[in-house]
């Protein structure tokens, strides 16, 4: 059998796709950022006392400057209740899936849905496991059910502003930069009022905003690495189906050869 007879050795779907998503910018980032929040995770599971000591200095200082400023910490309860709570959140994602919905992107805003999905689902499952406590105050200022890690106000708010950004990428929508500037101080915002209402410690709502950003991006990446892996496919069915007129110069009428463009080289 001759090279030319010989089967090439091409890597199957799912190994392309997944290549695909390593060489891509998203995919790197959110490995990065998984990576990131499992040893955040991890430092608080094994009890390291130097994050932990962190944890409750933090969370010391800041219950007592609530506790002096009544006024900025009614403030900081409208913000985290209305502003950046995890349903206003999941209120402008489902606004931006409508908008795709009626664009007839249709196969994006399910994609965009089900990543709203799994965030939920992924923030209940590691808040089980996980099983971490909240801060105990004589003077709770707020007050806050189930376990504490990761941040669900921070895990969802860096999920949806991640995913709003992505989305007005893919729709060319302008001012890209007061867009990244306000998704970052959503989350900002986010992170501060849960540590100041004393409902969360410091690395809860950074195990939050990392988990949130990473998902997003994954998702982002898987969505591109996908479309690119079912766009080679189709063309390469194209071609095994001998369908070769859209790679071939064309003669013109007069019967000499148009021009070699680049798609010839």
């Amino acid at each position: 059998m001759t090279d030319i007879d010989r089967p090439s050795r091409r890597p199957g779907p799912a190994r392309g796709a997944a290549a695909a998503w390593l060489a891509a910018p998203a995919g790197k980032a959110a490995l990065l950022l998984t990576a990131a929040a499992a040893l955040t995770i991890a430092l608080v599971v094994a009890g390291a006392q130097p994050v932990l000591r962190l944890d409750q200095a933090v969370a010391e200082r800041l219950h007592a400057a609530a506790l002096q400023h009544p006024g900025l910490t009614h403030a900081s309860r409208i913000v985290t209740d209305w502003v950046v709570d995890p349903w206003t959140m999941r209120l402008l994602l489902a606004a931006a899936v409508l908008g795709l919905w009626h664009r007839r992107q249709r196969l994006l805003a399910w994609w965009v849905a089900c990543t709203s999905a799994v965030e939920w689902g992924l923030r209940s499952v590691l808040r089980w496991a996980v099983g971490r406590d909240r801060p105990e105050w004589e003077r709770p200022v707020d007050s806050a059910e189930f376990a504490a890690m990761p941040s669900g106000h921070a895990m969802t708010t860096a999920a949806t502003c991640v995913l709003l950004l992505w989305i007005a990428h893919l729709t060319h929508l302008p001012a890209g930069l007061v867009r990244l500037g306000t998704a970052t101080a959503a989350v900002a915002v986010a992170c501060f009022t849960r540590v100041f209402l004393g409902v969360h410690w410091l690395t809860d709502t950074l195990a939050g905003t990392l988990l949130g950003a990473a998902l997003a991006t994954g998702s982002a990446a898987t969505w591109h690495a996908v479309r690119l892996r079912s766009s080679a496919a189709y063309s390469g069915s194209s071609l095994a189906s001998g369908d070769l007129s859209q790679g071939l110069p064309q003669r013109h009428p007069g019967g000499y050869r148009g021009s070699t463009s680049e798609a010839d080289i």
